[in-house]
């Protein structure tokens, strides 16, 4: 028996895979501090968010987080934690923005706005349930910073691919 499929899955599943060859490919890259990435998966996610909106970057997101993680080994690890938390948290805040009609966000302005709220679901779960410790808040502002200029080189191939797929 065939399980039917939409249009829509098929775009979700084909966004979906090109965010987990990025995101396992970004897992070889080293790191200088624990929760510093680039975060070049994020691109798709954004793109998704502006060419088809919140609900299908939801789906590509977090199929990303799940199957990225079961490639990569990091399934239910602390890993897997901090990357569903954060992307928990970046596509609420997006979710938010989009429906702000005062709030006329970029691809730019939302890859900094996810990319910031990443890192703070991050950091809020590393410091709730792995390092509990007050020392963990001067990371805070590193981590913070990296995540507005990781998320600003994001924006702006998010901006490079819309600019060069859409007619």
């Amino acid at each position: 028996m065939q399980i039917p499929t939409t249009r829509e899955d098929h775009l979700v599943a084909w966004l979906a895979a090109l965010a987990i060859v990025i995101h396992v490919m970004e897992s070889t890259l080293p790191s200088p501090l624990p929760g510093i990435k680039p975060g070049l998966a994020n691109v798709i996610t954004v793109l998704v968010l502006c060419l088809y909106g919140w609900r299908v970057a939801v789906w590509v997101a977090l199929l990303r987080v799940l199957v990225g993680s079961i490639l990569v080994g990091s399934f239910l690890s602390p890993g897997f934690y901090l990357s569903l938390s954060g992307a928990i948290c970046s596509l609420a805040v997006m979710g938010m923005a989009t429906r702000l009609p005062i709030l006329r966000l970029s691809p730019l302005g939302y890859s900094i706005l996810a990319s910031l709220a990443h890192m703070a679901g991050q950091f809020w779960t590393a410091y709730s349930l792995f390092i509990p410790h007050p020392a963990m808040f001067n990371l805070l502002p590193l981590l913070m910073t990296a995540a507005l200029v990781f998320g600003t080189i994001s924006g702006i191939i998010t901006l490079y691919v819309i600019r060069h797929v859409t007619p």
